[in-house]
């Protein structure tokens, strides 16, 4: 078998790498990123939130149609926990809370930029 240059290593994921440094066999970047953005809802609360820049609970759910407010809750809460959203509560009757992207998240969307490019790309 052909030893791999580093040029050809850096080509291809890490998970196809099959080399004592892989950074993979420990812990996987690409899979962290991956686990912490699946699900059917966390990208279209991320649209939602960098279309209205702050919004309440009921404006997303009337905006992501099909989500419940158990999942809508749960996918907040990961988001927040993650970092990539903030919370905040006001202290009013009734309570108002918003939610907006953090700058963690503001790095992420040239990703999903270039990453729904290349899917509008694929379907030609």
């Amino acid at each position: 078998m052909k030893k791999q240059t580093t040029s050809e290593k850096r080509e291809r994921p890490c998970a196809e790498q099959n080399c004592a440094i892989c950074p993979c066999m420990d812990y996987c970047p690409l899979e962290s990123a991956m686990r912490l953005l699946g699900g059917r809802w966390k990208l279209s609360i991320i649209c939602a939130l960098h279309h209205d820049k702050s919004v309440r609970f009921n404006e997303l759910k009337r905006k992501i149609r099909g989500i419940t407010n158990t999942m809508l809750s749960n996918a907040l809460k990961e988001l927040e926990d993650a970092a990539l959203i903030s919370r905040t509560q006001y202290p009013e009757m009734p309570v108002r809370v918003e939610y907006r992207l953090t700058r963690a998240c503001d790095d992420l969307l040239p990703i999903l930029s270039s990453l729904n490019a290349w899917s509008i790309k694929r379907r030609r």
